[in-house]
């Protein structure tokens, strides 16, 4: 766990998120290396799940992509595998619930921590069912990551102490996907997390241009993208991967 508090020892902290196996694993090597060469402090890889609740269209279209590629989860446990040869940050998973119960959750916890896996964020795990995996993630050090939403209110504080590696900020209500602005008060969910735990936090949900990462950045301790990366890699296919390195550095440059 000691890797995602080392991602926010350096400033604001900057973290993509990429489905593995969209259009291909090796696409998603390449992608990943050069997001780090450009800067990423934490990556999140997500698992491709047939039902991804939290998804909006974009990252919906990148599941259905590399599922029907053969993408399963054995095949990303390789992946990281290979990339863990050079690759020094952090990396964690975002999945759902499902795929890490269907694959049995010791088996899966334990190979994430064999495979340098630091924490996984599962969005449709309320905290009051954690348990359910907890244990098994602190048997094996890896972090199990919670999210607070706008909605969370008077359970930010309950959240914020429980939690571990680091708090992924929802910005906005609905699913992941760019927006023209965000409204939330992330000063006001922010404070609360502070008077609460030394967690860093990062925001999530929306952020897809520098001005955004650098205004979400400034509230929290780092700024999450997800949806403006996929487009990059939906647009340019095989050869995304100089793209994102280029909008990485942008955003990177911009926090």
């Amino acid at each position: 766990m000691n890797r995602i508090k080392d991602a926010f020892s350096h400033g604001k902290a900057f973290i993509p998120f990429i489905t593995c196996g969209d259009p291909d694993l090796e696409t998603t090597a390449k992608v990943v290396r050069e997001a780090v060469k450009n800067g990423a402090d934490l990556i999140e890889l997500g698992i491709p799940f047939s039902d991804p609740t939290a998804e909006g269209p974009v990252i919906q279209g990148a599941n259905i992509r590399a599922l029907a590629g053969g993408v399963t989860t054995d095949k990303v446990f390789d992946l990281v595998k290979d990339l863990r040869g050079d690759v020094k940050i952090p990396l964690v998973f975002m999945t759902y619930a499902n795929v890490v119960f269907s694959y049995g959750a010791e088996r899966f916890i334990s190979t994430c921590k064999e495979v340098g896996i630091d924490g996984i964020i599962l969005p449709d795990l309320p905290y009051e069912e954690r348990e359910e995996f907890e244990p098994v993630c602190q048997k094996y050090g890896v972090a199990l990551i919670p999210l607070i939403a706008p909605t969370s209110e008077n359970r930010i504080a309950m959240i914020a102490k429980a939690a571990e590696g680091f708090i992924y900020v929802v910005s906005s209500l609905g699913v992941t996907g760019e927006r023209k602005e965000i409204t939330t008060d992330i000063g006001a969910i922010v404070k609360v997390i502070r008077e609460n735990t030394d967690v860093p936090c990062a925001v999530g949900f929306g952020i897809s241009t520098p001005e955004q990462a650098k205004k979400m950045s400034a509230l929290s301790d780092g700024a999450i993208v997800g949806s403006a990366i996929i487009k990059i890699i939906e647009k340019h296919g095989k050869d995304a991967a100089p793209y994102v390195g280029e909008y990485v550095k942008s955003m990177k440059d911009a926090m």
